[in-house]
């Protein structure tokens, strides 16, 4: 069987370090590579053994080509993903779409139909349903053994070093034209909401703001930039966040990805910007409730101000209840009727705990005509729906209802 061949759209830190390797280790053949970054689309193609006329610096010139590849992954910048999917759709291509899939909630509708129109389709890379650990969560809510399912209680830490690298220096960091806080961070975790309540919603409320990454909480005595600052214990300095990392893995290759040494970035870039400058205005801490057709209640916390990166949950059932630790793979059921617990562990390793490896194999695996697509589209448009009207009801006040 000749291998797939996928094109890359985009190539950051997710098209070139994540999926395109992913693809390549997978037996796939990266094709063709869009960047317009010169010095970065060049490194890309080297990787990947790519000729000069398989390289573009933007994807309307690599999609006028019409269909040379048989799928192509999308990783563009948050606020061009929707226009290069119609296109791709048009030509009939198979379509990964890195999220947040769009920034304005009418696109959804615009994706959803010319997928219709389409022989191609479009997997939008929610990675943790892929995951042992959330595999092993789900498994749990439809076995019967929660009885029937009442809440969930989630929470995403974000990590405080996390969100000062993405969301207060990273191109995250101020909305628009990126995403707001809970689409670009959080989609994820509404679409296992999604999954895990097995409904669609009806109505969402939130609260949340920007509480410390403000000028007037600067510590006395800070400087523009950490490499300069003298103050010896902020959370935020650059200098232990970069430093005391891996060279070669996330979140410093992204620093370096441009061909600047760590120093060279802390020094001119704005990875070693004071995060109390100013420039960022998304939320640093925001709580959502979801309700669901199917009345399960699900509640959010998504912040900033938290040790462990990780994901945390309860699923709250008539018979019983479920807690689980990502970071740890750690489950935990306790049973109402019998009051036995059982615990267990699962297998986390990997990027996104192996999310990432599992999403690209299971859309492998579709293209290959060995399984459908890992979700339809448009059960991974509601996490979309539900983030957008979760940022109206912040800023509203107001319950958002569907």
């Amino acid at each position: 069987m000749n291998p797939v061949r996928v094109a890359i759209i985009g190539c950051g830190n997710r098209g070139a370090d994540v999926y395109a390797r992913h693809l390549t280790a997978q037996g796939a053949e990266v094709t063709h590579v869009v960047e317009p970054r010169p010095v970065r689309l060049a490194e890309v193609a080297a990787r990947h053994g790519i000729p000069p006329q398989a390289q573009f610096t933007h994807w309307e010139a690599f999609l006028a080509q019409g269909r040379v590849a048989d799928a192509v992954v999308i990783a563009t910048p948050d606020h061009d993903h929707v226009q290069p999917c119609l296109r791709a759709l048009q030509i009939g291509y198979d379509v990964l779409l890195e999220k947040p899939i769009c920034l304005h909630p009418h696109e959804l509708d615009l994706l959803l139909t010319a997928e219709a129109a389409s022989t191609g389709t479009v997997t939008v890379c929610h990675v943790l349903r892929t995951t042992a650990f959330f595999t092993a969560v789900q498994q749990v809510a439809a076995s019967g053994r929660l009885g029937t399912l009442i809440g969930v209680q989630h929470a995403e830490n974000v990590a405080h070093w996390h969100y000062a690298h993405s969301y207060v220096r990273g191109n995250w960091r101020a909305s628009p034209p990126a995403a707001p806080f809970l689409l670009a961070k959080a989609c994820h975790d509404l679409d296992l909401l999604r999954a895990l309540a097995g409904s669609a919603p009806q109505r969402v409320s939130s609260e949340g703001g920007l509480h410390h990454f403000r000028p007037e909480h600067a510590p006395p005595g800070a400087t523009d930039r950490c490499v300069t600052c003298p103050v010896q214990d902020c959370p935020s300095d650059a200098r232990r966040i970069y430093r005391t990392r891996d060279p070669h893995a996330w979140p410093v290759t992204v620093l370096t990805a441009g061909g600047q040494t760590l120093d060279e970035a802390l020094r001119t870039g704005p990875y070693g910007e004071c995060v109390y400058l100013g420039h960022n205005n998304v939320a640093d801490h925001q709580a959502v409730t979801v309700h669901f057709r199917n009345d399960v209640t699900a509640q959010l916390t998504v912040s900033a101000f938290t040790h462990n990166n990780t994901r945390t949950l309860k699923l709250l059932g008539t018979h019983g209840e479920l807690r689980a630790h990502m970071e740890r793979g750690e489950l935990e059921f306790h049973d109402f009727r019998t009051g036995h617990s059982e615990r267990w562990t699962v297998d986390t390793h990997g990027n996104h705990g192996g999310g990432d490896q599992g999403l690209v194999r299971a859309w492998l695996a579709s293209l290959r005509g060995e399984s459908p697509p890992p979700t339809p589209l448009a059960e991974s448009l509601d996490s979309h729906l539900m983030a957008f009207a979760a940022e109206e009801s912040r800023l509203t006040g107001q319950t958002v209802a569907f």
